[in-house]
């Protein structure tokens, strides 16, 4: 029998690394309490119903597979199911068997929920120019959009092409 392996060394970070750490963790924690209670405020709805409410609106006929919803919103598909279900008593939403595969289920904006949107867009909007852009040069955004690109490829994950396209060059 072999002896048990020893672990790697844990690739500590140094200190200019520790504080680009916690610059981002700080902004993590920070960047989306923020959102939210602008949009609170502003529209009465939670950032993230908000965020699922766009994701179909960009979306052909306003639709999408409960699938698909759940990997642009950056969601559990059981997250997404309780969010969708407050959205439909609204009659921001409706849901329905997709005709092409039943065992999937479809998520519609409806017309009240194109409203909502358009109604909460400019907030939102104005608060993520205030928060993220205004601060930066438009090569820092350039740099930023192509880091989290980069990101999310480490966490093995993509958004949907519609709602970020891959970038011409990074």
């Amino acid at each position: 029998m072999e002896p048990p392996r020893e672990a790697p060394e844990p690739r500590w970070l140094d200190a200019e690394e520790q504080q680009q750490w916690y610059a981002i963790a700080y902004v993590l924690t920070q960047l989306p309490a923020a959102l939210e209670t602008r949009m609170q405020r502003d529209a009465g709805i939670g950032h993230f119903d908000y965020m699922v409410m766009c994701a179909l609106s960009m979306a052909p006929e306003g639709t999408r597979r409960m699938s698909d919803l759940a990997q642009c919103a950056g969601s559990t598909l059981s997250r997404l199911s309780n969010v969708v279900a407050r959205l439909e008593k609204r009659g921001w939403v409706r849901r329905h068997p997709d005709p092409t595969d039943g065992r999937c289920t479809l998520a519609t904006l409806t017309d009240d929920g194109r409203g909502k949107v358009a109604s909460a867009a400019p907030g939102h909007v104005d608060e993520v120019r205030r928060l993220i852009f205004d601060p930066l040069t438009k090569a820092q955004r350039r740099q930023l959009a192509a880091a989290s690109r980069r990101i999310l490829g480490a966490l093995q994950t993509t958004c949907p092409g519609d709602l970020i396209p891959p970038a011409d060059r990074d």
